[in-house]
């Protein structure tokens, strides 16, 4: 008796690339809040490079704004978890609520609002690696 092996479908091969796309997303999105706590923190001991940490939340909203177009692909095309795509639009939208509270009079705000979108983007992580690709 012969077995054949299914070939890949086009739709499959376009799974896994969004799959891998939102990882990366996802995990540059990561690195992206690293480098904002480091630029934060070397705000406040010496006045430090306020328009570096600017630059990094542009950077931060492209980052999560391609994480989110890649799990809402990914929950449209491959059928990933909803709640995957839910969280990656609310960690892009706290990126803007994060640089509205940037300035140093909303700090009380800001601060905390950090500790939720680090938690958020980290969250987002571990879902891309283990309950997207179901």
């Amino acid at each position: 008796m012969t077995t054949t092996t299914p070939t890949p479908t086009r739709a499959t091969d376009t799974d896994r690339r969004l799959l891998q796309a939102l990882r990366v997303a996802a995990v540059l999105t990561v690195l992206s809040v690293g480098f904002q706590f480091v630029t934060a923190g070397r705000l406040f001991p010496d006045g430090g490079p306020e328009q570096v940490h600017a630059a990094g939340a542009v950077v931060l909203h492209v980052l999560s704004g391609l994480t989110a177009i890649a799990a809402v692909l990914l929950w449209r095309r491959a059928g990933a978890p909803v709640r995957i795509p839910a969280l990656a639009v609310v960690v892009f939208v706290l990126t803007f609520v994060q640089a509205a509270t940037g300035g140093r009079s909303t700090l009380w705000l800001h601060v905390p609002g950090a500790m939720v979108l680090t938690a958020g983007v980290v969250w987002l992580v571990v879902w891309a690696f283990t309950t997207a690709r179901r």
